[in-house]
């Protein structure tokens, strides 16, 4: 190239430069759909959107880069989506997701309806042909709303481009209405594209719009509630996902300590006691729930993992939700209260505070101690698993291991089926928000996701990802993002070359020969895929290399701001007691 083509390059770039600017100056009153979004989710307190790029989403974009919003794009859609459900449960905010029509939208699927199970707020904005190409076949055309609908709170497309960032808030509300999820918008390329005059959009204010979410429900239901727990001698609280969602911890952990009552944690409500708290109990739970006059379930549906509830029996149960839907759902309760967590118990704890008789007090006190004394003998018997010295290594001495490894600023994420039920019987997070896992969808894959919102969310915080080696595999490539953003943590896999929750089931009902049909998987050397993307990666088949593998890792991660992935070759012959017992069916 010539000097004076050198010079007329730049010349050119100049002026399209200078060209750009005098548009935006002269169309300053003009405004186009992708950036009504970007204002619109600006509004929502959105600081980050999870993506996959597509022709029918770009000037969303656009809008993005000028309202400051970061922008985090991945390699599949399901990654960005299991990402956006992470963000809002490490951020208490909305999360984001923006795909492109058709195969963007179905690929997203997946983490959409997991944080539909989950109770997670997420909007997820889909991309459309053009109106103009209405039922004609345009490229990745799908009926989105349609499908969608089954898994959201609120699906719809926006028909025009005035109404982007009202529809935006609409939705927005509906994530947060009653029990917290989903909701999915579509806008076609054409009205997403267009520009309209500024004035013509509609464009809610921000903090005029919204009421408060904290319902307290009926007052007398608070002070029967109240009565309930003066009364009672051998009371229990089960607390829920949405206890941690809608960051009612503080009021639950005061009750609990305020009224001395045993505390029982599952989904993101585990961490919200330290171990070791005399008010924090978890091997114990089925004889409580046996011996209990009172049970209270906060926040929790009585879905699979409760059995249905059918195998609580109890004089009284009280179930406190912030769904109508789900309170009294597959079985009879003695007092339901709908509304928010934190208010609820929060209230409860004053009305009941100085009530509490002597004798009540004291047989509350036995009662406590009778259940420390059996959370002792559970551990006990646990122990022998906790510390076997097997090969290849026993799955139990992982998790017991993972849970020595963990700070008081590590983020605990599981993805996968026996990995996450065994884990679940060792790994104590230190505090509120550190415990995460697929949740009721029983999705595989949300690892990845999950660990890329944690770390960006709090980026001076330890992220350890424990996957099996078949969630591994559905997600792991996105660990090039983890790294290309900033975000690296800590992957541990317990790899049995199996999908082996599943391979457990057929084997019991089919035997040997047939048993072993579709869930067996191939010896991969996974501590070679993090050296791949730059990272430190390492192989582990002496259960004594555990903890010292861990360390390096934390140090490699620590050091060269690389993911690291730690493949411990586990015994495929063990398995999670529900798993033997297929719990999960029943």
């Amino acid at each position: 190239m010539t000097q004076d083509m050198v010079n007329l390059a730049a010349k050119a770039e100049t002026t399209t430069a200078e060209d750009t600017l005098k548009r935006k100056s002269r169309d300053a009153a003009v405004i186009s759909g992708g950036h009504l979004v970007a204002k619109a989710l600006r509004n929502e307190g959105v600081d980050t959107i999870f993506t996959l790029c597509g022709g029918h989403i770009i000037d969303i974009y656009d809008g993005c880069i000028d309202e400051g919003i970061r922008i985090i794009d991945v390699r599949h859609e399901q990654v960005a989506a299991h990402a956006a459900d992470g963000y809002a449960r490490q951020t208490g905010r909305l999360g984001c997701v923006v795909t492109t029509a058709g195969p963007g939208c179905t690929n997203a699927a997946t983490g959409v309806a997991t944080a539909f199970r989950s109770e997670s707020p997420i909007l997820h904005i889909g991309g459309q042909g053009a109106l103009s190409q209405h039922k004609m076949g345009s490229l990745q055309d799908l009926p989105h709303v349609d499908m969608m609908s089954a898994i959201t709170k609120f699906a719809a497309s926006v028909p025009a481009t005035e109404r982007i960032a009202d529809m935006i808030a609409m939705a927005a509300r509906e994530c947060f209405a009653g029990a917290p999820g989903p909701a999915y918008l579509e806008i076609p390329r054409d009205v997403l594209d267009r520009e309209i005059d500024v004035s013509k959009a509609m464009v809610p204010k921000p903090g005029h719009y919204r009421a408060s979410t904290r319902s307290l429900g009926d007052p007398r239901d608070v002070e029967r509630l109240a009565d309930i727990l003066v009364d009672a001698e051998r009371p229990a609280i089960l607390y829920g996902q949405q206890v941690w969602t809608a960051r009612g911890h503080e009021e639950a952990v005061a009750l609990l300590r305020g009224l001395d009552i045993p505390g029982y944690f599952n989904g993101a409500s585990r961490g919200l006691l330290p171990p070791g708290d005399p008010h924090h109990f978890d091997r114990t739970r089925g004889q409580a729930f046996a011996k209990a006059d009172v049970i209270v379930i906060v926040g929790t549906p009585f879905d699979f993992r409760m059995g249905y509830g059918r195998r609580i029996s109890v004089p009284t149960l009280v179930q406190v939700d912030m769904d109508y839907r789900t309170v009294g759902k597959n079985r009879d309760i003695s007092l339901g209260l709908v509304g928010d967590p934190g208010a609820i118990l929060g209230a409860a704890l004053q009305a009941a505070s100085g009530r509490i008789k002597d004798d009540k007090r004291q047989a509350r006190k036995a009662w406590m101690k009778e259940l420390a004394a059996a959370e002792e003998a559970a551990t006990a018997k646990l122990m022998p698993l906790f510390t076997s010295n097997n090969t290849p290594i026993h799955p139990y001495r992982v998790a017991w291991e993972l849970n020595a490894f963990l700070t008081d600023d590590t983020v605990y994420i599981g993805d996968g089926g026996d990995v996450v039920t065994i884990s679940a019987q060792a790994v104590r997070p230190r505090r509120p928000g550190q415990w995460m896992d697929p949740g009721a969808l029983g999705s595989l894959g949300v690892g990845t996701g999950f660990a890329i919102a944690a770390k960006l969310a709090h980026p001076q915080k330890e992220v350890l990802c424990y996957y099996g080696d078949g969630s591994f595999g559905m997600t792991a490539f996105d660990m090039e993002t983890a790294n290309r953003f900033g975000a690296p943590y800590i992957a541990v896999i317990g790899n049995n070359s199996a999908m082996n929750q599943i391979r457990y089931g057929q084997l019991a009902k089919y035997g040997e020969q047939r048993g072993n049909v579709g869930n067996l998987l191939g010896d991969v050397p996974f501590g070679k895929f993090a050296e791949m993307l730059g990272g430190y990666g390492e192989e582990v088949r002496d259960p004594n290399q555990i903890a010292p593998a861990l360390r390096r890792a934390r140090d490699q991660v620590g050091r060269s701001g690389k993911s690291a992935v730690i493949n411990i070759w586990v015994d495929p012959r063990e398995y999670a007691p529900g798993t033997k017992n297929q719990t999960m069916y029943k």
